[in-house]
């Protein structure tokens, strides 16, 4: 059982001034040793060796892009009125900002805590005494065994900080506030960058769409010419039954690229806090190109400052290490005073009078001294969940550099791909110009120029999907960097070095 030593002096109305006077020096004392606050003063995070820069060949470019509003130099005003929407209206984000207050108000109450607590009342109670009671109300001229007290006061306890256990509190209440803000920060990134993919995902699969459609009209003719011509003669019948089985091959993609389609935008409409079908209608309506663009993304230092996870994990290192001083201060004694003072008199008459006051006065230190090393064990404990904290700050730096890079490789190569399917469909493009003026002299028949058409059309899917790959990847990178949120001017020190600068040296695309 835990042993705690309590010495507390009660001060009544009584009491001389000169009694008060060991009193006042030992609070005196008490107060006066509150020097500092117990526990590990947090400096920054532990070092993390974070490389020497970007592991791919880029260019040297001093350029940083802004992130915070990453969207809006694709020039897509469709897309920045959904990510408007979405950040207005997102459940998810609602919640998140639901999460900031509750960890404002929690933080709020430990600060409460630091501050004495008062609290008035007034009451009027009657009284009535029993006559065979200890009391000898029938025995004493003028005290009545009935009686009516009329009191009104105030009751103050205030526990003064003298080893900083409370000063403690609040810096890890205020960093795990921080932490929540960050978190919040992390959901907004993530919410942009959901909305964007969705709707290049849409976008894309609707270009897709209607290219699919155009080779299947192309591959549909090609069958109709087969069968006229196994009509006379021609052709055989396993020559119209191999063109009919491409063009139900093609068209068995079909249902799979309006799914997708639909999908999306079905994703859309909840991301943006509606029900799912609410921009179905955008089926229908012409769908804007998407641009793709350069995109310096600076140092690599600069990930570790904007992504809301590892600014959140050193913020809960941060609060883990104020928690060692909550725990340590539990190692000495406590200092709590409680004053009490107002009017009580048995006629209303004499209420507010000077000989109706009373006041007291309640000093109490306690102490655990004795209690099973459980202090010691939550000390023991705190420096645990510390060294946790350290090293999970490491793994999100890790990982928010591993996410980095790899989402860098991924929109550099899809890049590439995307020049390649470019030259690609300006071959086919080249070629079928040749087979149209072959086939107006008379050189090819009509099926070989549909065949080459169809190539043509072909090649406009394959440059399609290559360039919706590269838009997702594009915003996968924009999220692994940090973009999506206004990142503050001056953040907490994270004990990483100076990168260089570098950037994707990548030209401009556009969709066909």
């Amino acid at each position: 059982m835990k042993t705690m030593i309590q010495t507390h002096f009660l001060h009544e109305r009584t009491a001389t001034p000169r009694r008060l006077r060991p009193l006042a020096l030992a609070v005196s004392g008490l107060l006066l040793s509150a020097c500092a606050a117990v526990g590990p003063d947090y400096q920054e995070p532990p070092h993390v060796n974070t490389g020497s820069g970007w592991s791919l060949p880029l260019a040297d470019e001093a350029e940083t892009a802004d992130l915070s509003r990453w969207w809006s130099s694709l020039d897509d005003p469709v897309l920045d009125e959904l990510i408007a929407r979405a950040l207005a209206q997102n459940l998810d984000l609602r919640q998140a900002a639901a999460r900031v207050d509750e960890a404002r108000a929690l933080r709020d109450r430990v600060a409460g805590e630091r501050l004495p607590d008062v609290g008035v009342g007034a009451s009027v109670e009657r009284r009535g005494q029993s006559r065979n009671g200890p009391l000898p109300v029938g025995s004493v001229a003028g005290l009545d065994a009935t009686q009516t007290i009329y009191d009104a006061g105030f009751d103050a306890a205030w526990e003064p900080d003298l080893f900083g256990g409370k000063r403690r509190a609040l810096e890890g209440a205020t960093a795990r506030l921080q932490a929540t803000e960050a978190d919040a920060h992390g959901v907004r990134m993530r919410i942009v960058a959901e909305v964007a993919r969705n709707w290049f995902d849409a976008v894309g699969a609707g270009y897709e769409l209607r290219t699919q459609e155009a080779v299947l009209e192309t591959m549909w003719q090609t069958t109709e010419l087969v069968q006229l011509q196994q009509e006379h003669g021609a052709a055989s019948e396993a020559d119209v039954d191999a063109a009919f089985a491409q063009w139900a091959t093609a068209d068995a993609e079909l249902p799979d690229i309006a799914a997708r389609e639909r999908g999306a935008l079905l994703s859309l409409g909840v991301l943006l806090g509606e029900p799912p079908e609410h921009e179905l209608h955008r089926l229908d309506a012409p769908l804007p190109p998407f641009v793709l663009r350069a995109l310096p993304v600076g140092e690599r230092a600069d990930v570790l400052r904007r992504r809301p996870d590892v600014l959140a994990a050193e913020r809960q290192l941060a609060a883990s290490t104020a928690d060692i001083g909550v725990a340590t201060a539990e190692l000495f004694p406590k200092l709590s005073i409680g004053v009490g003072g107002g009017f009580q008199a048995l006629h209303t008459g004499d209420w507010l009078t000077s000989d109706s006051t009373r006041f007291s006065i309640l000093p109490l230190i306690s102490w655990r001294l004795f209690d099973g090393g459980r202090v010691r064990a939550e000390i023991r404990a705190s420096e645990a969940a510390q060294q946790q904290a350290a090293l999970g700050y490491e793994q999100a730096v890790l990982n928010a550099l591993g996410d980095a890079e790899r989402t860098l490789a991924d929109y550099h190569a899809s890049l590439e791909a995307l020049e390649r399917r470019w030259i690609a469909l300006d071959a086919s493009r080249r070629a079928f110009g040749h087979a149209q003026s072959r086939f107006a002299a008379g050189d090819i028949s009509r099926i070989e120029l549909l065949a080459e058409q169809r190539q043509l059309y072909e090649a406009e899917t394959g440059a399609v999907r290559a360039h919706n790959a590269a838009a997702t990847r594009l915003v996968a990178l924009y999220k692994a960097l940090g973009g999506g949120w206004d990142a503050p001017a001056v953040q907490h020190q994270v004990g990483m070095p100076s990168r260089e600068s570098a950037a994707i040296a990548s030209g401009t695309n556009t969709a066909p």
